[in-house]
Formats: C-alpha cells, structure tokens, sequence
C-alpha cells in the first residue's frame, strides 16, 4: 500500500498550480496600452511635421491639412492617444481590485475593438491617399506627386506605418483582453 507522503496518491483536495488557474496578462496589457500610446505620438508627430514647400513656377506648399483623409488621420491618432492614457489608468484600477477585474476587461474590450475600427479606417483612408500621390492614376489622370514632394511622402508613409503598428498594438489589445477573460472561465 502506498503511503499518504507519495506525490502519485495526494487527495483531491489539494489546491491547483498557479498555471492552471490563469496567467495574469496585467503587465502585457499595460506595455500594450504604452505602445499605443507611444505609436499614436509618433504617427500625429510625425504626419502633422512633414510639411514641404516646391518652387515650381510658384511656391507649392504640401502640408497635412490639405487632405481630409490626413486630417482624419491625426483626428483618430489623436483620440487613441488620449484613449491609451485613459485605458492605461483603467487597467491599474483592474490590477489593485481584482474582483472588478472581469468587468472591466469586458468593457475594455469592447472600447478596445471601437478603437480598432477608428484606428483601422484612419490608417486605411491615409495609405490609400499616400499610395495616390505615389503611384498615381492613370485611368483617372491623378499624376503622382512624390517624385516632387519626396520629404512630405516620407513622412506620410513613415505617419502611415507607425499608424499600422498602432492598430496590431490594439487588435493585440483585445486578443489579450478576450485570453485573459477565457482564462478566468471555470472549467
């Protein structure tokens, strides 16, 4: 008969390793909310800086502002900054009360995946535009433009890739919201 000491008979009772209850993704979801924060910087810095000026036969200044799809850009970068900051204090909260914490991961998520279209469009409508002024038209005879601005294209497409990374940092954001929700299930 094998002794009550033998780690193959322990009872039922005993509790589950701490990796069967669920990993807590607290510290991921606040890195991810400060790279949002840092990618929606970035991409309104870096849009709103790349103002070019070509002396044609006149001055041609080309500057964010002149395209709706650029300012709806820095528009929805804009509110994604203010959103992570926001979101960051709201996921501190969730850590310090842990009972609250499902609650609001549900809300979080949902705020999260209405950023993510916000965020997602913006940064869609941008690139559509820069791929405009850098290959052009030909069946609409919309002339490509960056051969002309190249440091204003530069900026919009360096404004467009850091804006992309920013929306994989919030589609990140729900993935780990939704884990750590289906992590806490009983199974």
């Amino acid at each position: 008969m094998a002794s009550t000491g033998d780690p193959e008979y322990k009872s039922s009772s005993t509790p589950a390793p701490a990796s069967s209850v669920g990993v807590d993704h607290s510290k991921f979801d606040l890195i991810l909310r400060f790279l949002l924060f840092a990618a929606s910087v970035a991409s309104v810095v870096v849009m709103v800086t790349g103002n070019q000026t070509v002396y044609l036969p006149v001055p041609r200044p080309a500057k964010f502002r002149y395209s709706p799809a650029f300012v709806y850009f820095v528009a929805a970068f804009s509110v994604a900054g203010l959103y992570s900051i926001i979101t960051t204090f709201i996921s501190l909260s969730a850590i310090r009360k842990p009972n609250l914490k499902t609650k609001l991961l549900l809300h979080l998520i949902f705020w999260d995946a209405v950023m993510l279209g916000i965020l997602a469009s913006a940064t869609g409508t941008a690139g559509s535009v820069a791929y405009l002024g850098l290959k052009g038209n030909k069946h609409t005879d919309w002339h490509k433009i960056c051969h002309i601005y190249d440091k204003f294209c530069r900026h919009i497409g360096a404004s467009v890739g850091v804006g992309l990374f920013g929306s994989i940092v919030t589609l990140l954001l729900i993935w780990i919201s939704a884990h750590s929700i289906h992590s806490r299930v009983p199974k």
